[in-house]
């Protein structure tokens, strides 16, 4: 399938990570997702019905990445994967969960996973 739907840099307030103050006082973490869907019905109609509903998808996201906590990343990426997957009609999801302020020592831009799915 060569059809996809982005959601990128979606950005949600969550208690996740391994440390207690990070459960505790939480911070962002910023998530992308695609799902390989097949347009053409949609397109071709013009008919947003036939489409994954990109609203719904961001409001499952949503409601996710701030259910909790957790303290994996990886176990973010799997919740939001395997909801996608029981909710919508996709044959894969593709679901990165970043963590720009992961308290590691050094300097870098974000700790990150990205998982991808089928049914």
């Amino acid at each position: 399938m060569s059809d996809r739907i982005f959601l990128g840099g979606m950005e949600f307030f969550a208690r996740h990570g391994v440390r207690e103050e990070e459960r505790r006082l939480g911070q962002r973490f910023v998530v992308d997702l695609e799902v390989g869907t097949d347009c053409r019905p949609a397109a071709a109609a013009d008919d947003p019905a036939l489409c994954v509903d990109y609203a719904a998808l961001y409001d499952l996201v949503t409601k996710t990445v701030q259910d909790g906590p957790f303290r994996l990343i990886e176990t973010v990426a799997e919740r939001v994967a395997q909801a996608v997957l029981a909710r919508f009609p996709v044959a894969y999801v593709r679901v990165r969960v970043a963590k720009p302020h992961a308290p590691l020592p050094g300097v870098f831009r974000e700790a990150a996973v990205e998982i991808e799915r089928r049914p």
